[in-house]
């Protein structure tokens, strides 16, 4: 492994795991089960796919480049995230009951709710990273600079991208496992509680965070 592949896996792996609306909603999703957990983790993975492959067809420059989709999609992730925020405090306020609820609408195995309740997952983990707008200048901006000079840029920037793709398959999925493992301790009503409570109100600050910038911008 050259010197430049080894540099990228290691600003890749902190890069996705730094903790963020991602890192928030697949915690969140863990608490009600595990199958919801790692759905929420493949859909985020799902959204790294989206950015990755448009970084490689050059597509997130044109996003970049034309300031009113820029905006649209930071508005769009900006709301979702404010969405998930605000159920989150809700589901908080309703009490432990809201947890033990979404246990059994999503962990009964052949049963239409747990089938539902993973699709919807898997759905908010791929909207809440797809719809990111820091996602398409952070990998604009960061592949090219490991593409060493006098190397075909294709090969090496679709390598790159299967990095970025696969670092997240690990590092969410094993999140949701660990979250799940420790479960007991985590589903106590109080502790639970308090959970979605704090990831109802950083979601909720994320959001109006990205719906502010755009707003302002």
């Amino acid at each position: 492994m050259d010197a430049q592949l080894t540099a990228f896996l290691g600003v890749a792996a902190v890069m996705v795991a730094l903790p963020g609306a991602d890192f928030t909603v697949v915690v969140r999703n863990a608490l009600a089960s595990r199958s919801a957990g790692v759905a929420t983790a493949l859909g985020v993975a799902g959204g790294l796919l989206v950015h990755t492959a448009l970084a490689v067809a050059g597509l997130a420059a044109v996003l970049v480049a034309v300031p009113v989709l820029f905006r649209t999609v930071q508005l769009l992730g900006g709301a979702y995230v404010l969405y998930l925020g605000i159920s989150a405090l809700r589901a908080a306020r309703r009490g432990p009951g809201q947890a033990a609820a979404a246990e059994t609408a999503t962990g009964r195995d052949g049963d239409a709710h747990a089938t539902n309740g993973t699709r919807r997952a898997l759905r908010q983990g791929f909207l809440t990273n797809a719809l990111n707008p820091k996602a398409p200048v952070l990998f604009l901006s960061l592949l090219p600079q490991f593409v060493p000079a006098g190397a075909a840029p294709l090969p090496r920037t679709l390598l790159l991208a299967a990095i970025v793709v696969l670092l997240a398959l690990i590092w969410f999925p094993a999140v949701a496992l660990l979250v799940d493992r420790l479960g007991r301790w985590l589903r106590r009503p109080r502790t639970a509680r308090a959970i979605e409570g704090g990831s109802g109100a950083a979601l909720t600050v994320l959001g109006a965070v990205l719906v502010t910038g755009t707003l302002v911008r």
